[in-house]
């Protein structure tokens, strides 16, 4: 940016545009002379989705009448390596190209169309003399389809001409910061990295249905001049590491997040029978139609526990909603069987050890690969098959005794004389490891274990866990450190991630030498949890959601409102002495459930009412739906 005199050079290369976390979601540069403010504002429109905007601000500060001018530059052509783009005729002042992908994803696929109007950026801009401010908005509007493209910008141009494009768009997100908050009395780095990562997490969800449905990649839509931003594919990220957190305040915005793995079940029941098994076997890296699209082979064969993290994630949302319409009616519970039944035919018996064993695979540890029995992939097998049953029940529909049989006799490593799990057949303790793996058996899995077992895992891998490796891992020692009520512990370990936080926006990196994706949503993701499930101690039962506060010394205060259960928002204020918990709200179509808190101690149950602040001793409990006579 150029200042001469009276002319202002302004960049509308809206691809280096980095958003503030800010209450409205918006990029603003102001640029302040003796007789004149300019002021440039980005953002994408929370409520128009296919709307980006920029506006350009002149306002006179001085009494003179002398027009200002400020040059603009712009180094946008429409043109791409990527896409086959023609030029259409212009409509309602904005040019217009449309087009579709050079190369379909798979042989003989569809190639997406793309559709894209946009204002023109003129060579200057000019406030007259009798002219106190100005603004100019110019209009992006990116859909697959025509109609859709048009329809955006024509209403971005309406609510221009109405003076409340902005206002449109900060309402929205004023409405969205209203419905969760997480606030803490704390160091201040810590507040401003938990706005920060609740912000681009919530920037990377739709407000709207979009059809088709689509994930959310590891950097979110961001990709890296060198592919680093893992081309906007879809992982276990988005349902291991990002999903709980969405699906704690916003149930809606996480059911989209399960339609996108419904959407590619198709790709999903292909990539399973293209390697020989029944089922879904959902892939390593996911686009459009669910096929794989990892460009390394090794990943895509080995790396199955995806497909066991997809129904961690439709089990947390059932027991979060009891929304049986999506298993019963939008196909979930094709999904969920699906994915039983890939997991039925990738295990095999072994005679000697009298149960059942998955080989050949490659654990989270991405140092590892032909593995036999990963004991997380084996956990997640199980876990898998457990909540097939269980919500087949629920459905009234029977059982196959091979789900029931192949999850009581998996193989989950475990030596008994150390107490603690390897990661997989034949691992030596001290060998090291990638990232967050067999710590997960605690969270978010939950498998059965004693605290014993549990901190025999920590204290076993946290020495030899990478130490500049993903983002999300030290988030999850710090959970499971928490759980054990070391407090002070964990919190060492979750400061190790704000080396991985870059000023002034908060944005993430996937490594803490600065390398991998950019925007690093997996990690933010991470982070959070240790704080929504980690100080609060959240879990999500198939009854219940538990909680069991724990907090550093140098956090005094915890509230979290808007947490979504059964239909209801709640409001959560933890202190060291005091939990305070409230109904703020509850749903009426379909009408919400009524709530309990029940104290794990003394088995006393307090029924919760909409309005009514009840107050309990800082300990463990839960809430579930009351039963008969609770007062």
């Amino acid at each position: 940016m150029v200042v001469s005199s009276q002319k202002l050079c302004l960049d509308l290369d809206l691809g280096n545009a980095v958003p503030l976390p800010v209450g409205s979601r918006t990029f603003s540069h102001e640029l302040r002379s003796t007789d004149y403010v300019a002021t440039q504002q980005i953002y994408a429109h929370y409520s128009l989705v296919h709307l980006m905007v920029v506006s350009i601000t002149i306002r006179r500060l001085a009494h003179n009448t002398q027009p200002i001018t400020i040059q603009l530059q712009t180094p946008f052509e429409p043109k791409s390596q990527d896409l086959d783009l023609k030029q259409g005729p212009d409509f309602q002042g904005a040019h217009y190209v449309y087009g579709r992908t050079r190369v379909p994803e798979v042989q003989g696929g569809p190639c997406p169309a793309v559709h894209m109007l946009w204002t023109p950026v003129p060579g200057a801009l000019t406030l007259h003399g009798e002219e106190r401010e100005r603004c100019w908005q110019f209009l992006t509007a990116v859909a697959g389809s025509e109609e859709g493209a048009k329809g955006s910008y024509r209403r971005g141009l309406g609510c221009a001409a109405a003076g409340s494009l902005h206002r449109r768009h900060a309402r929205a997100w004023a409405a969205l910061w209203r419905g969760c908050s997480v606030e803490l009395a704390g160091p201040l780095r810590l507040r401003r990295a938990l706005r920060g990562s609740l912000f681009y997490l919530l920037s990377s969800v739709t407000p709207h249905p979009v059809l088709p449905p689509h994930g959310i990649s590891p950097g979110g839509v961001a990709n890296g001049a060198r592919g680093e931003d893992y081309w906007g594919h879809v992982f276990w990220d988005q349902e291991t590491w990002i999903f709980p957190n969405i699906l704690l305040f916003y149930p809606k915005a996480a059911r989209a997040m399960l339609e996108y793995r419904i959407h590619t079940l198709e790709g999903a029941l292909h990539n399973a029978r293209e390697q020989g098994y029944e089922g879904a076997k959902f892939p390593w890296e996911s686009a459009a139609t669910g096929r794989e699209v990892c460009p390394e082979e090794i990943y895509g064969a080995q790396e199955i526990h995806v497909s066991g993290d997809v129904l961690v994630a439709f089990e947390q949302y059932y027991h979060t909603t009891q929304d049986q319409r999506l298993f019963r009616e939008d196909g979930g519970w094709r999904l969920v069987c699906a994915v039983a039944q890939y997991w039925c035919s990738r295990m095999v018996w072994s005679e000697e050890e009298q149960c059942y064993h998955i080989r050949d695979v490659m654990p989270p540890d991405e140092h590892h690969c032909h593995v036999d029995n990963s004991a997380y992939t084996n956990a997640v097998a199980q876990r898998s098959l457990t909540f097939a049953a269980d919500l087949a029940r629920d459905l009234m529909i029977p059982v196959p005794e091979q789900w029931l049989r192949r999850a009581k006799s998996i193989k989950v490593p475990f030596d008994a004389g150390k107490k603690y799990h390897p990661e997989y057949d034949g691992y030596s303790p001290g060998e090291p490891v990638k990232q967050a793996d067999v710590v997960l058996l605690g969270f978010p899995l939950m498998h059965p274990m004693s605290p014993e077992v549990r901190r025999n895992d920590l204290e076993m891998y946290e020495p030899v866990t990478e130490l500049h490796g993903p983002a999300m891992t030290w988030s999850m020692f710090a959970v499971g450190w928490l759980e054990l009520k070391e407090v002070q512990r964990a919190q060492t370990l979750l400061n190790k991630c704000f080396s991985n936080i870059t000023e002034p926006f908060k944005i993430w990196v996937e490594n803490s030498d600065g390398s991998g994706a950019v925007n690093f949503l997996t990690g933010m993701g991470g982070f959070l949890q240790a704080i929504l499930f980690g100080y609060t101690g959240f879990r999500i039962t198939r009854s219940s959601l538990r909680f069991d506060p724990a907090l550093p010394d140098d956090i005094h205060e915890l509230n979290v409102t808007g947490v979504s259960y059964l239909g209801n928002k709640l409001r959560f204020s933890i202190t060291r002495e005091e939990i305070g918990i409230e109904v703020t709200e509850s749903l009426r179509d379909p009408p919400a459930l009524p709530l309990e808190a029940v104290l794990e101690e003394s088995g006393q149950r307090l029924p919760l009412h909409k309005g009514q602040r009840i107050s309990l001793p800082t300990a463990a409990g839960w809430i579930q739906r009351s039963s008969p006579g609770t007062s």
